[in-house]
This record gives C-alpha cells, structure tokens and sequence, in this order.
C-alpha cells in the first residue's frame, strides 16, 4: 500500500491585508513536505459554499492532494493583521467546517497507510474534529511518525487537551511563547528554557521536540542530544506558515534518513524563504528541495 504524509485538521482562508490567502497549518505542512517528492495529504472539510470549491481549485492549481468532505458549515476563516515586523495576530471563526471533519471510511485507510502525521490543538476544539483526530491516530501503524504542532491559539486549548495528545505524540513542535504558556500551566516557569524542554521531553516520552524561538533561532532537542541554529537575516514579507513549512522541511528530510542536525538546518532554510514570501505556500528554490 501507498504510504501518506498527512497534514490533519483545519483548512481555512487566511484574510491578509493584501488578501485572502489559503492557508491553515495542516495543509501548509502537507503542501512543504509535499514539494519534497513525498505523498503528502491535507486532511479537513470544507463547506458546500463557494469560498470550499475556491479551496479545491487553489489545491488543484498548487498539486496538493487533499481528502476534504464537504459539510454543512462555511469554510474556514481567519482575519489575519500583521504587526511592523511581519507578525501574524489571528481571529479564528468558530462553527465551521473543519471543526466538523467527519472519520469517513477513506480517511480511516489513510490513517492505516501513514508514514507520518501532523496535527494541533488549535483543530480539537470542537468535539466532532478532536474524535477523529484522536481516532486517526489510534488507527496509524505503530511506525508513524506522530507529529503535535502545538499551535495554541486564542482561548482554544485546555491542560486536559494538550496533556491527551502530548501522550500520543512521537514528536512536538512549539514556538518560545506556547512554551511559556505550557510553562506555567505545568509548573515549572522558573525552570531554563532548555530544562523546560528536557523535562517535556521525559515526561512524555518524545523522540524529537523542536522549539522556535522567532528570530532567536531553534533547537532541536533528542534523547541526549540537542540542536541549535540561528535564524537567518531576511528581509521579512510576512510569516504566515513559515513555522509549517519548517515542520514540513523537517519532517521530509527526517524520513530521507537524515541527521537531526541536517535536518534542522533544512528546515530554517525553508522556513527563513517562506518569510520572504506572501502567504504560506509559496513554491521553494529548486537549491532547497534539492537538499535531500
């Protein structure tokens, strides 16, 4: 059987200044790990409106494929205002389709032939998109890459929810603010960042955490072993995706067999390029995809 790369959970429209952008951080990872030659999937619903066949139509055109039932709720969206240097503050809509992306039979063989998912909180905060989530992933072979990009946003996260999908995951992806925020709501703020990771590490019994820092850089923490790469000077368009399209590099060159420390200097490549670009799912340098 075909092995999948998934991205798993919302699929919305990012409302920028400049535009409507597609976006949503499973189908921005789907698409970065994609254009590295692997099988790649998004996985959400759309609504049986106009702004869902735009979606389709804006995936077809981009050659990312993309399991996406049509419910009866609009498609997602999300106002997006941007601060002087680049950064993205979100106001998420509620009641839409990817909080209700059924567990349909086509997705469930999916979930039996993945090499590798990715998927947040953010997508769980209704109860009918968290079922399948955790569904999907009880259902993936015991190989499976399971990847949390945390992605808090706004009010949509409890201890209880990111505790149930920490237990689950091989791998976890955070940025230095959802890090301060899991920091005090475990216990330990006065510990060091890096001790923070360490013990998140442990407790959950990671194989791989990954932190970013902004334009401070990222770490890469392993059993025994930690990465660190500064973040390239850019001159920055916005960075709508930029932290998916590092989880997408990462995640790709991982698979290939690489080092964590080649894989972690691919995906800052990739992620400080996307930072260049407008919206999240611009087309990366051939020198970049070359590199694995």
């Amino acid at each position: 059987m075909e092995e999948y790369i998934v991205g798993l959970g919302e699929a919305l429209w990012d409302v920028l200044p400049e535009g409507a952008k597609l976006g949503g951080a499973p189908a921005n990872f789907a698409y970065h790990a994609g254009q590295f030659g692997y099988n790649a999937l998004a996985v959400s619903a759309l609504g049986e409106d106009e702004l869902g066949e735009k979606t389709l139509k804006e995936f077809d055109m981009k050659g990312l494929n993309y399991i996406m039932p049509r419910v009866p709720f609009p498609t997602g969206t999300v106002d997006v205002q941007l601060d002087s240097n680049g950064v993205p503050s979100y106001d998420i809509k509620t009641g839409v389709a990817w909080d209700n992306i059924p567990f349909t039979a086509e997705i469930e063989n999916v979930a039996h032939n993945c090499k590798a998912v990715c998927y947040g909180t953010l997508a769980q905060r209704n109860k009918t998109t968290h079922d399948t989530i955790q569904r999907f992933l009880d259902s993936t072979p015991e190989d499976c890459l399971k990847i949390y990009d945390i992605n808090l946003r706004q009010n949509f996260y409890s201890e209880e929810l990111i505790t149930e999908n920490l237990k689950k995951a091989d791998m976890l992806k955070i940025n230095d603010e959802e890090l301060v925020i899991l920091s005090k709501m475990f216990g330990y703020p006065e510990l060091e960042v890096e001790n923070q990771c360490w013990l998140l590490l442990g407790k959950y019994d990671l194989k791989i955490l990954v932190l970013t820092c902004g334009t401070n850089g990222s770490y890469v923490f392993v059993p025994g072993k930690m990465s660190f790469q500064k973040t390239p000077k850019v001159r920055v368009a916005d960075s709508v995706g930029a932290g998916d399209s590092f989880t997408g590099a990462f995640t790709a060159a991982l698979l290939t067999g690489q080092p964590i420390e080649k894989a972690h200097k691919l995906a800052v490549e990739v992620s400080a390029y996307v930072c260049t670009q407008n919206g999240a799912m611009p087309e990366l340098p051939a020198e970049l995809l070359s590199c694995i």
